[in-house]
């Protein structure tokens, strides 16, 4: 499923120094975070390369060891997003002589797990952006265009520049389509005006979010979270803002001045029982209401005015002075107009990539795979997810130009270090089945933990780079 400026209420502390046009503290603050940093000391090394690279919240896989196969097979890999760049770069470690090409024009890398600490005024902006052009795998072209058509059936995609570009074999790493037209009346760009935030429609967006979070906290008010009924990346992400903008009432003393509901299209919070028992209990005791199935449809941005609708169509309509707006998200358009999208059952309506949940191959063309958010499996949207699919996809793949069966299978290990207040998370950890698959002995994946806190906070990143670069 992300400073100053805008009215802080309280300075930057620890001597933290501030990004000129983001002034949020470089740590944690506060004598929590101070006795934190002293007992990262006391962790052992292994324990963090653990907890950031082979285990923990990013999950463990790895492929099989084996030496470089020759072959002279061109892979297209469509998008450079997490997906894309890990897969291509053990792809150009387990292949000695295959034509790799990446296709995606973006020219800058958003590590989007931080949005939500951007949007909640933990990290600065400049943290969750790095350039694309240091990220793409030595030996593999980049054609900085977009895939505008998929055409399986010739084995070939059409760029937005009308390239067309032949391939052997296909990586689909495209991510999600935001789906914010879905909402009448939603304006993207009006993101941190009038009250309304939104954490995932990109960094800038992300920092618009913790501006209007925090004009909110001055204040405090009525505030309305929000939760679609379609997949989403990061499904935790509307539970960490939930809490977190709590939390920064409760800094703010105006937490017995201000009303909290989250609004959810679904039946639910979060789709793992546990979880959502967990999350509801902490919310009960924190006084935030929940509605259920009741769908942001549309909102009327000067008035500061929602509208939600129940599956039986009773409208109801809610004024508010924040406003938190997950939209609808769907497959990106060339995807779901192809050939390559689900054409049946719960995934049809969102044009979601139709894989096999445990081998990550097309199910009707066997030489498309699919990595990342685009994925209509039963869970999966996470950087987790991709850290631990990656391994699967490379090793697949590699069978395929082998000519020989899977030889990886993937359980939808997905992960989330769900944010509780500054200086506590849950590091929930889950499978296809909606088992908690705790991987940290020391971590109980349903209490408070510093260590998740701090696994988020300063861990997590490190790892995701090292993913991206085919290490872990």
């Amino acid at each position: 499923m992300q400073h100053d400026g805008a009215g802080r209420s309280e300075p930057v502390r620890d001597g933290a120094r501030a990004h000129p046009d983001d002034p949020h503290p470089a740590r944690p603050a506060g004598p929590l975070a101070r006795r934190g940093f002293l007992r990262v000391a006391a962790i052992s090394p292994a324990l963090i390369a653990a907890a950031g690279g082979s285990a923990g919240a990013l999950g463990m896989a790895s492929a099989p060891a084996r030496a470089a196969m020759k072959t002279s097979a061109r892979i297209v890999i469509a998008g450079s997003g997490a997906g894309g760049l890990a897969v291509a770069s053990r792809l150009r470690r387990e292949l000695d002589g295959a034509k790799i090409t990446i296709v995606d024009r973006k020219e800058v890398h958003n590590y989007q797990p931080g949005y939500t600490l951007v949007a909640t005024g933990i990290w600065p902006i400049g943290k969750v952006s790095d350039r694309n052009a240091d990220l793409i795998p030595a030996g593999v072209d980049w054609v900085r265009e977009m895939v505008t058509e998929f055409d399986p059936e010739s084995n070939s995609i059409t760029t937005d520049a009308g390239t067309k570009i032949p391939y052997d074999f296909l990586v689909v790493a495209t991510g999600l389509h935001l789906d914010y037209a879905g909402i009448e009346g939603m304006d993207s760009k009006a993101i941190g005006t009038e009250g309304m935030g939104s954490v995932y429609n990109g960094p800038d967006a992300a920092l618009a979010t913790w501006r209007a979070m925090d004009a909110f906290r001055q204040k405090g008010g009525e505030a309305l979270m929000t939760l679609p009924a379609t997949p989403l990346k990061c499904a935790g992400a509307p539970l960490k803002m939930t809490f977190m903008l709590a939390d920064r009432l409760r800094q703010a003393g105006t937490r017995d001045k201000s009303k909290v509901r989250f609004h959810s299209a679904l039946g639910n919070v979060f789709g793992v029982p546990a979880v959502n028992t967990a999350v509801l209990e902490r919310w009960e005791g924190l006084g935030i209401g929940v509605e259920y199935n009741s769908k942001l449809t549309a909102i009327d941005i000067g008035a500061r005015r929602a509208t939600f609708v129940t599956p039986e169509g009773e409208r109801q309509e809610r004024g508010y002075d924040f406003i938190h707006v997950v939209p609808p998200m769907r497959a990106p358009d060339p995807v779901r107009a192809s050939a390559l999208s689900w054409k049946d059952g719960s995934f049809a309506a969102g044009g979601w990539l139709e894989v096999d949940k445990l081998t990550l191959r097309h199910r009707r063309f066997p030489n498309v795979f699919g990595i990342g958010d685009i994925n209509g499996t039963p869970r999966g949207k996470t950087a987790a997810t991709v850290k631990k699919s990656a391994p699967v996809v490379a090793a697949n793949l590699a069978d395929a130009v082998a000519q020989r069966d899977p030889s990886m299978s993937f359980d939808g290990y997905t992960s989330c270090p769900l944010l509780l207040r500054e200086g506590a998370a849950l590091l929930i950890e889950f499978d296809y089945e909606g088992r908690l698959t705790p991987s940290l002995p020391m971590v109980d994946p349903l209490q408070d933990s510093w260590f998740a806190w701090l696994m988020k906070y300063a861990l997590l990143k490190p790892a995701y780079m090292a993913v991206l670069k085919g290490h872990v």
